[in-house]
């Protein structure tokens, strides 16, 4: 008899909570049940496998509890059982529930059949009396039919009348003068409206802190402004642009991590990628797919010669931009989430599964110190300067960090769910987060407390980031804002000094993974699981491009320049789009 093993059920545990978007679950669930070192090929696993073996394991006990040994065939609908029925009960008792079900039945056979032949008695009687009624409509049918007549040869006898009569010509000219008039005063109404510079009709809609959008087809992305990048052969998680160059990283579930020349070249053709613009970093030597290496993230150093990416491995891998790998940093014992260079580019900053932070120091190429503090998985990490740092985690904590410490500068407690994403804004004096609590908030080094708690998402929020704009940047005369994005389907803009919302931007259908904000402050892109990419002007608060792709959308980013957005897609494709307004 065939079983399955506990292994086999943990994989599809797994597959199951990935399906559902259950992401931090899965990634525990898969690192302590070692779902990385199972054989199992996770290509060959169906969407929804889980579902699928236990509704047949439903169907099965069902029919097995409804057939016998003398039932030869079933001609009647046997689903007499509910799934609690068949989950908490043993065959022997539900084949006695099956049996009084079917006695059930066929005692009510029986009365149908008896009130089968009462309703036969009843309808012969009915069909006498109804012929009855029949003889009675059709004589009533034809005295109605005479006075009808009638009436008409009445009518006919008056239209003869008023065609003799001249009435309706006497007539004729004071209707003409009255039609004039009327639409003289219409030519008037709509000259006054022409003056004043506003038509009949309905007002326009004034933007409050809801954005609208525009005609989908008016910011529909033509297909030649857009080139798909073909080559990954599973999902493509992160990606990230080159500081200083033309060059687009990504990572992928493929184990491998791909380096892409993008000239302006190729929106003239329109087309793919060839193949000879892109290096491919491998993460495994022979056969790819293997669920271990997964690239979960990447980060370019400040001068874009080198390129960082974590894996599902716990490794941290360093190449340069020809695709040589120069350095392999070892010692997480869980999958890498997160991953950052310090500004000055001596420094790589790690989280990790195992709830650990390190920091490593590249050119000496071993880990300079590892951060012990959170309870929990290490979601994301961010650089304050050059020798301090934020890390979250599911632990619901916040704790910053600096180089030399054996303990935490700082702790931030106030969050209630898993902290998914911390950003300090661009002098490195507030700090943001957003966590499954719905909520995200602003911190500073001075007090404990958060300085802002922003409430106004309905679910998780994913992702944060700052605006490019205001002191320290290259944009200071412009206002600093928060951006945040949450599986509700909306991005949400926040005037950090106030605390308050400035828009809510609504234009995706499915949770909102990614946001970033242009070069120059002045649009926000937005990549959502309902496969759109949304570009926001953010003076106007609406739609101004959009895109649609064959996937849901992990990541999208902007080049230094500002003049293409990257996304990266679930159907194993990235994008680029030329965005020139």
């Amino acid at each position: 008899m065939t079983s399955i093993t506990s292994v086999e059920l943990n994989y599809l545990v797994f597959r199951y909570l990935q399906e559902s978007g259950f992401t931090h679950s899965a990634f525990t669930l898969g690192y302590e049940a070692g779902i990385n070192k199972c054989t199992i090929d996770g290509s060959l696993v169906p969407p929804g496998a889980l579902i699928t073996f236990v509704q047949k394991g439903l169907q099965y006990l069902e029919m097995e509890a409804n057939l016998s040994n003398n039932d030869a065939e079933m001609d009647e609908d046997f689903s007499f059982l509910q799934p609690l029925d068949i989950i908490t009960k043993d065959v022997n008792q539900l084949r006695q529930m099956v049996k009084e079900k079917r006695k059930n039945i066929q005692k009510d056979r029986i009365k149908d059949r008896d009130k089968d032949k009462d309703k036969e008695v009843e309808r012969e009687h009915e069909g006498e009396r109804g012929r009855i009624r029949e003889k009675e409509r059709t004589e009533k049918e034809k005295e109605r039919e005479k006075e009808r007549e009638k009436e008409r040869e009445k009518e006919r006898e008056k239209e003869r009348e008023k065609a003799e009569s001249n009435k309706e010509r006497e007539k004729q000219p004071e209707e003409l003068a009255y039609r004039d008039m009327v639409l003289d005063q219409v030519d008037k109404d709509v000259a006054r409206h022409e003056e004043n510079g506003t038509l009949a009709g309905p007002e326009p809609m004034d933007i409050a802190t809801t954005s609208t959008f525009a005609s989908h087809d008016a910011c529909e992305i033509h297909s030649s402004e857009v080139t798909i990048l073909e080559g990954h052969t599973s999902e493509v998680c992160a990606c990230a642009w080159s500081p200083t160059g033309s060059l687009l990283a990504s990572g992928s579930g493929d184990s491998t991590a791909r380096i892409w020349t993008i000239s302006d070249g190729l929106f003239k053709s329109g087309g793919k990628n060839s193949p000879l613009n892109v290096l491919v970093l491998k993460h495994v030597k022979g056969r790819t797919n293997e669920k271990s290496k997964d690239v979960t993230t990447l980060d370019w150093n400040g001068e874009g010669t080198l390129l960082a990416t974590g894996s599902y491995d716990g490794q941290a891998r360093i190449w340069t931009t020809t695709g040589d790998l120069r350095a392999t940093l070892s010692k997480h014992k869980g999958p890498i989430f997160s991953l950052k260079w310090n500004k000055k580019g001596d420094y790589l900053l790690t989280g990790s599964c195992d709830k650990t932070a390190i920091v490593w120091d590249v050119k000496a190429e071993e880990w300079k110190q590892q951060f012990e503090f959170h309870t929990g998985p290490t979601l994301d990490v961010d650089w304050r300067n050059n020798v301090s740092f934020a890390t979250s985690s599911t632990d619901n904590m916040i704790y910053v960090c600096r180089i030399g410490e054996t303990r935490p500068i700082k702790t931030f407690a106030g969050h209630q769910g898993e902290v998914n994403c911390v950003k300090w804004d661009p002098t490195g004096s507030l700090l943001a987060s957003c966590s499954d609590d719905i909520t995200a908030k602003i911190w500073c080094m001075k007090q404990d407390k958060y300085v802002h708690d922003l409430r106004e998402h309905s679910k998780e929020i994913y992702a944060i980031r700052w605006s490019p704009t205001g002191p320290g940047t290259n944009n200071p005369n412009q206002q600093l804002v928060l951006a945040s994005a949450s599986f509700d389907s909306t991005v949400k803009l926040w005037d950090v000094e106030q605390g308050k919302l400035l828009y809510s931007l609504n234009g995706h259908r499915d949770p909102v993974y990614s946001v970033a904000f242009s070069p120059n402050g002045e649009y926000l892109a937005s990549g959502s699981l309902d496969k759109s990419m949304h570009v926001w002007s953010l003076k106007e608060g609406k739609i101004v491009k959009t895109y649609t792709g064959n996937g849901g959308i992990f990541e999208v980013c902007w080049n230094k320049e500002g003049d293409k957005i990257a996304a990266c897609f679930a159907n194993n494709t990235l994008c680029v789009l030329d965005f020139r307004m």
